[in-house]
């Protein structure tokens, strides 16, 4: 009976443990989602892929990974508040909606969030139809953390409870799904190359979700 009760206790210790290690902290710092910003985005969704809805809202397939490659957090999340993307010929061409995404961490692990998982960011061509996006704060000159790395790990359990996600890719392998069934994107042209948030990250991510099983190709 003794025994019973030690392993009663700690199951229940393990379970306790376990919650506290899952538990997330998501603060909240919402972007400008303006009537001009759904215009923009409903207008992108039906010329980029063809998609015709009323609210410009995702159902999400995908966990995109990027990094920012310059600024602060503070610098990042201003930017993306824009309605209008500044400069960036290659990619204005084809809209004016400036880039954004529904997640960014900070160095330290912090995890910010900028609009609601379901709601269309432009961050990823020919998949934002289907796909979260979670910026990093860092770059090829600021390689990412180990808290980031954590966070990240953090962040894709917790969506994937939510959500039915299948797929978790950096940005630099988003090319690998234009020929399959996922990839929307109308122009052919209209591609660039990427290389964050790097084979290095993605590994040790990966490494922490791998019992999720989540795929990173089609």
């Amino acid at each position: 009976m003794k025994y019973l009760k030690l392993i009663g206790i700690l199951l229940l210790f393990s379970a306790k443990l376990k919650a506290q290690t899952d538990a997330i902290n998501i603060i909240q710092r919402p972007i400008e989602f303006n009537q001009e910003r759904i215009d923009l985005s409903l207008d992108y969704m039906r010329t980029h892929y063809g998609i015709v809805q009323k609210t410009p809202t995702i159902n999400p397939l995908m966990i995109v990974l990027h990094y920012t490659e310059v600024g602060t957090l503070e610098h990042n999340i201003r930017y993306f508040n824009n309605t209008y993307l500044n400069g960036r010929k290659n990619l204005s061409r084809e809209s004016a909606l400036n880039v954004s995404s529904q997640f960014i961490i900070d160095r330290d692990g912090s995890i910010y969030q900028l609009m609601p998982p379901t709601q269309f960011a432009r961050h990823t061509i020919g998949l934002n139809y289907c796909a979260i996006g979670i910026e990093n704060i860092g770059g090829s000159k600021q390689p990412l953390t180990e808290a980031q790395a954590e966070a990240n790990a953090k962040l894709i359990r917790y969506l994937t409870k939510k959500y039915a996600i299948q797929y978790l890719i950096g940005h630099s392998e988003y090319g690998i799904f234009r020929n399959s069934s996922l990839w929307k994107e109308k122009n052919p042209n209209y591609f660039t190359e990427k290389y964050d948030p790097g084979a290095s990250f993605m590994q040790k991510v990966r490494t922490k979700i791998q019992d999720l099983h989540l795929k990173s190709a089609p």
